[in-house]
């Protein structure tokens, strides 16, 4: 798994999975004409290559137990960072959806997904408009209070046995439920990285775990 996204201000973003890290370096190595340079901080690993694109991988799950800078290639505490085994809490929503569950290794144990209907926007005016526009905000709100019930059945109760918490979706919707108290430690945990995901279906949740312990890495330079 390896999948791309072009990034805000140039170059490309990539996720690679754990398993398929050592693989990714040593390819980016040959195709840069080597690695002048690697800098192993808590939150980050940054690999200069010879040809000056710069490799930044955003360390999962930090902090990493590793700092200081070294000529070449030295991404072995990233990569055993990465291949540790965790169990991971994902919330994935959006206006029209939502699917929660728990994750070991990247695979699904446990998950629980409901869709609902909310109606897009109407090109109607006057009244109707107000009327429809009233209709859509209250099957949101009753989407988004289901998201909330959910996660906090299956998840919150699960807190104290996750080693993390990933987020995935539309950030507004997630911002919505972030008010709801009862989902406060759900939240505090949660990873920085947010998930782009299409409509949550439990295909996309399947997906989401594997993406959810990949490393990101943005790529710049020449």
């Amino acid at each position: 798994m390896a999948k791309e996204r072009q990034v805000a201000g140039g170059g490309r973003a990539v996720e690679v999975a754990p398993d398929r890290l050592e693989g990714w370096y040593a390819r980016f190595a040959v195709r840069n004409e080597g690695v002048r340079s690697t800098e192993l901080a808590a939150d980050t690993v940054t690999v200069t290559a010879g040809n000056g694109v710069v490799a930044v991988a955003t360390v999962p799950f930090g902090p990493l137990n590793a700092e200081g800078t070294v000529p070449g290639l030295a991404v072995g505490p990233l990569i055993e960072h990465a291949l540790i085994s965790r169990r991971i809490a994902l919330l994935l929503v959006r206006r029209g959806g939502h699917s929660v569950g728990i994750a070991r290794g990247g695979v699904v144990v446990q998950s629980r997904t409901d869709r609902h209907l909310v109606q897009g926007r109407s090109a109607a005016g006057g009244w109707s408009q107000q009327r429809f526009a009233r209709r859509r905000e209250g099957q949101a709100r009753t989407a988004l209070k289901s998201a909330a019930d959910d996660a906090f059945e299956v998840l919150v109760p699960q807190l104290s046995e996750v080693d993390a918490v990933v987020l995935g979706g539309d950030r507004r919707a997630l911002e919505t439920l972030r008010e709801d108290r009862r989902l406060a430690l759900l939240f505090k945990r949660a990873e920085r990285r947010v998930l782009d995901i299409a409509e949550p279906r439990r295909t996309v949740l399947d997906d989401a775990a594997e993406r959810a312990v990949a490393v990101e890495i943005t790529l710049s330079g020449p």
